[in-house]
């Protein structure tokens, strides 16, 4: 088995806004991984709110407030995250719940975009406004998580892909999970992706109902607050 994580899988489709076969469920790979697919409407956020909310939130009340029930305990960011610019590169550290699943911590490690699409398919997504944010990661489960040599968890990896709407935006996320697991019997189970489909669900619908005022209070971006009267 290499060393290194699984290169990321394609999921161009994503950055069309065109349905896809597969929009909210769980799908058992032919590697004995496990897809699980999730879509939110997040209602009165834009996508440049949630790529901020990463570059923004470092507490575990922060993550409290993104998910009052699962989200445990916030670890820290390492060196690689600035507050307000960038989380590129930067891994985090928590402990959270999946749905009835109890607390496990989980390591992640942020990653450009383009280092997972084509970067010429990701600058041509952004100009024709089918995608307006992504958010990417590799991620791991459990106290003793498999990284590589640059820091990457190597058993799943994780990408949120938001599209402006008229009422907010809509947010397509993926996860894969088990890419390190070479034999059937450790593969993750369908009950584990239906609690972390439930999980993924939750926290973005109780975060599109405090990141609008959150994003204008903090002045994110410089923007002026529009008044709804």
């Amino acid at each position: 088995m290499s060393q290194f994580a699984t290169p990321w899988l394609d999921h161009s489709a994503l950055l069309d806004p065109a349905p896809m076969p597969l929009e909210m469920g769980v799908q058992r790979q032919a590697d004995g991984s496990l897809l699980v697919a999730v879509r939110t409407d997040l209602h009165g956020c834009k996508g440049r709110m949630l790529d901020w909310w990463f570059t923004f939130f470092e507490t575990t009340q922060h993550i409290k407030w993104w998910h009052p029930a699962d989200h445990i305990e916030h670890r820290g960011w390492d060196a690689h995250w600035r507050r307000g610019e960038s989380y590129y590169g930067a891994s985090i550290s928590a402990v959270e719940s999946l749905a009835e699943i109890p607390p496990v911590s989980a390591k992640l490690k942020f990653h450009d975009p383009r280092q997972v699409f084509a970067p010429q398919a990701v600058d041509e997504a952004f100009a024709r406004q089918q995608v307006s944010a992504i958010v990417a990661a590799r991620i791991g489960f459990g106290d003793q998580v498999r990284l590589d040599p640059h820091g990457d968890p190597m058993s799943g990896q994780m990408l949120h892909v938001t599209k402006d709407t008229p009422f907010g935006c809509v947010l397509r996320s993926r996860f894969v999970l088990g890419l390190d697991d070479g034999h059937a019997d450790h593969a993750p189970s369908e009950a584990l992706g239906l609690a972390l489909m439930r999980h993924c669900y939750t926290e973005f619908s109780f975060l599109s109902r405090f990141l609008p005022s959150l994003y204008y209070g903090e002045k994110a971006n410089g923007e002026a607050v529009p008044l709804p009267w």
